[in-house]
């Protein structure tokens, strides 16, 4: 064992037995530090503090979500190559254990970081902000310090949202703390590192709205510790989050189908829904021959994820993971990086590049808008505030027992903020929210959703 590494003694002699733990997570992880309280839902706009425009009912705007030529061609840049050779790397690190060496430059956890952080650095254009985050990991009667490698590509707005992608890049062999024994961890998640650095390295060649994050957690196979540190040091300090992605394991094989799966809880009332349905329908403008196949759930039974320490404060997180996996190859020296499909992965990138450059690009979230029921049944009337470097806005009502984006109303700027809908069903509950759109038909991340209809009063939170 590295000589970084201590045994403490534990007094009451309470062994904790990891063995047969399969890999990124299993239900028993040891007892953590409390939650903060989860981040308050986001206040509707209010309509009384100011100036409404004149009413305008069932505008028609040729203003229209579409693919926006820059995001298309950084899309059409992704390399197989690079992240071929990202994943190789990776391996050649022999393991990227959290209880592994350290002070070597070519072996263990302690090469890998300075290797990744160093990475970020080249590939980042001058723009991107690389540092370490240092947290310490107690687990098993072990200590090891750890460092999640942050790379921050500042946005130019004011008070700019931010964009975490997050991936892990630690791993391990069947033992939960074998530092020594080699860990190829090819797939999972050498896949979800080479994402982070090529998205990095297409996104930094060029300025951005919003802020993106790109997060390389540590300590992910001992129970998300690292996301854990950051998502709590985020929260304390009232980091803007509006998205994080999570991607382990994307790296795909040949033989299986041609989309990925997608995560997130209570899909059709959470804010991480609300981030599902966005992925699915930006990626599938421009990655239509890939799908995204969204699961109501926080992640596969009984396994875990970096995103759930978001999801648990209150932040919008999902996470996305290769369509069937292979559990022959989890935490085996078979996760090499020669069995990965790298036309599958790079399907996997692109999406990653076209949702994040759209929320990146687009014009910021707007303002929850105020919904109101007129005397005309089935007509609501809708205001918010406007963003006048905005060209018009989507505005999504959705039957809320349909967990996908369908059809907008759309209103083009000079004539949105004060807007009537008419035809709507109203026996049907919606969940409404509004998006803005730009000259080049990139779609900013939706408003918080608000409930209308027969039960909304109970439905709303």
């Amino acid at each position: 064992m590295a000589k970084h590494i201590r045994k403490f003694v534990i007094a009451s002699l309470l062994v904790i037995s990891v063995l047969n733990i399969v890999g990124c997570g299993a239900l028993a992880e040891p007892e953590r530090d409390p939650l903060p309280t989860p981040v308050a839902t986001a206040r509707p706009f209010d309509a009384s503090l100011t100036p409404i425009p004149d009413l305008v009912t069932d505008p028609v705007s040729d203003v229209v979500p579409k693919i926006d030529s820059t995001v298309q061609m950084l899309v059409d840049q992704v390399s197989q190559q690079q992240l071929m050779g990202y994943i190789q790397t990776l391996e050649s690190f022999g393991t990227r254990n959290s209880f592994s060496d350290v002070e070597s430059e070519n072996f263990g956890i302690g090469a890998a970081r300075q290797w990744l952080h160093d990475e970020f650095i080249r590939v980042g254009n001058g723009r991107l902000q690389v540092d370490f985050q240092d947290f310490p990991l107690y687990y098993d009667g072990l200590y090891a310090e750890q460092r999640n490698v942050v790379a921050v590509l500042p946005g130019r707005a004011e008070n700019a949202g931010v964009v975490v992608i997050m991936a892990h890049y630690d791993n391990r062999p069947s033992g939960m703390t074998d530092g020594e024994s080699k860990a190829t961890g090819a797939n999972d998640n050498g896949s979800g590192i080479a994402l982070l650095l090529e998205t990095a390295r297409l996104l930094s060649s060029h300025e951005w709205d919003q802020t993106v994050i790109f997060l390389a957690t540590a300590a992910e196979e001992q129970g998300t510790f690292g996301a854990r540190h950051f998502a709590q040091d985020a929260f304390l300090n009232s980091m803007n989050i509006l998205a994080t992605i999570n991607y382990d394991a994307v790296g795909g094989r040949k033989d299986i189908p041609r989309s990925v799966r997608l995560f997130a809880p209570n899909l059709n009332f959470s804010q991480s829904g609300q981030l599902a349905r966005y992925y699915e329908y930006v990626g599938g403008m421009y990655v239509p021959d890939f799908g995204v196949n969204v699961i109501d759930a926080l992640d596969r039974e009984g396994r875990w994820g970096d995103h759930r320490e978001f999801v648990n404060i209150g932040i919008p997180a999902v996470r996305l993971t290769e369509s069937i996996e292979e559990a022959d190859y989890v935490n085996s020296l078979q996760d090499t990086w020669d069995k990965i499909d790298y036309d599958y992965l790079q399907k996997v990138v692109q999406l990653n590049v076209a949702v994040a450059a759209n929320i990146a690009g687009a014009p910021a979230q707007p303002q929850a808008p105020v919904v109101q029921t007129t005397e005309a049944l089935g007509t609501y009337q809708l205001s918010w505030p406007v963003d006048a470097s905005s060209a018009g806005y989507a505005i999504s009502f959705r039957p809320i027992d349909i967990p996908s984006h369908g059809a907008f109303h759309l209103v083009k700027t000079n004539q949105a903020g004060n807007v009537a809908l008419t035809g709507m069903d109203p026996s049907v509950n919606y969940s409404v929210s509004v998006a803005a759109l730009d000259e080049n038909g990139r779609l900013s991340y939706f408003s918080p959703e608000m409930i209308v209809g027969p039960d909304a009063l109970a439905l709303n939170p």
